[in-house]
């Protein structure tokens, strides 16, 4: 029987409140992700916080509080301050840093009040694992490590520092309702073979016109030879959408590759990002149409979303989640 398909809640229900805050994890576990994101960076003193970038500019106001603190490069960057520092900060939707606008304009309002803030890792596993207990419904965590090697440069032991938190809640074993995703080869094998972790990995896959992982070749990552090397360390990869349903523009149709099948052939789970009902590729017309594509046409085992409960409710009425069985008694 096929495994229901993952749903991954991207820095939350991010579709709705601002991206990694606490109110928007609370209410990804509220409409039935399987998995909720913490992206993960250090600070200054040590501490992992839940931030999508090691910048902070563009999701909070930074710039206002501490103007004197960018570093040559303009950028704020979140270990150059301590905690302490940082909880004084106020997140935001996310903003385009060359403009000062929305990324998103349609999401939640970015003049708001709402003191969102910043909060560490330690924080959000025991909103989660909280929330497990008094719901009775099980949302696991998914934690990316951003940049290990910028960590490294700075003299930060990275690696070490999240695996003794995760080990702290219990996240030590395959089968711990928890993945560690990073795009860095370097360090998901260093923490399997180094540091003997056992937790189950995802090697997510970008494209090197984007030039943040310098060294790593996702092109040849993609190749039958650059997947069986991914497997020896690896229980999944996570690509973007385009290496697995390639977009050839308007007026086109998407070509479907074998990028899916070759990775379940190395048992392999293909978990896919980013999935918006605001931003559609060219070759759909809906979020409905482009659901049915990657988990009915593609087979995929998962994948992020900034919108959990339409995925859910798609997979509900698709038939694609397993029906529960409530007892109401006499």
């Amino acid at each position: 029987m096929k495994k229901k398909p993952l749903i991954i809640a991207h820095r939350g229900a991010c579709g709705y409140l601002p991206e990694h805050t606490l109110p928007a994890k609370a209410v990804a576990h509220t409409m039935g992700a399987d998995f909720i994101e913490q992206d993960v960076v250090l600070t200054k003193d040590d501490r992992v916080i839940v931030v999508h970038d090691r910048f902070l500019e563009t999701v909070s106001d930074v710039q206002r509080r501490y103007p004197k603190r960018k570093r040559i490069d303009g950028r704020y960057y979140a270990i150059d301050f301590t905690l302490k520092e940082i909880k004084k900060l106020r997140l935001h939707e996310r903003i385009d840093r060359k403009t000062g606008k929305p990324v998103y304009p349609g999401r939640f309002p970015i003049e708001a009040i709402t003191p969102f803030e910043i909060s560490t890792l330690e924080e959000e596993i025991e909103m989660i694992q909280g929330l497990n207990r008094s719901t009775g419904r099980e949302a696991g965590i998914y934690v990316e490590l951003k940049g290990p090697a910028f960590h490294r440069r700075e003299g930060k032991r990275f690696e070490e520092i999240v695996l003794d938190i995760l080990q702290q809640y219990g996240y030590t074993a395959r089968d711990a309702n928890c993945y560690l995703q990073c795009f860095e080869p370097e360090s998901l094998n260093y923490m399997r073979t180094s540091l003997k972790c056992d937790l189950k990995m995802v090697q997510l896959i970008g494209d090197n016109s984007w030039d943040d992982t310098p060294g790593v070749d996702y092109h040849t990552m993609l190749t039958p030879e650059g997947l069986d090397a991914v497997a020896r360390y690896a229980d999944a990869i996570g690509p973007w959408t385009f290496p697995v349903v390639a977009d050839l523009g308007l007026g086109n149709e998407p070509r479907v590759t074998d990028l899916v099948d070759s990775a379940h052939r190395r048992n392999l789970d293909v978990h896919v990002y980013t999935f918006r009902a605001d931003s559609l590729p060219s070759y759909v017309q809906s979020f409905n149409e482009l659901l049915d594509l990657f988990f009915r046409k593609v087979g995929v085992d998962g994948i992020f979303t900034d919108f959990p409960d339409i995925v859910h409710d798609y997979l509900r009425e698709s038939g694609l989640l397993p029906q529960t069985i409530i007892d109401v008694g006499e």
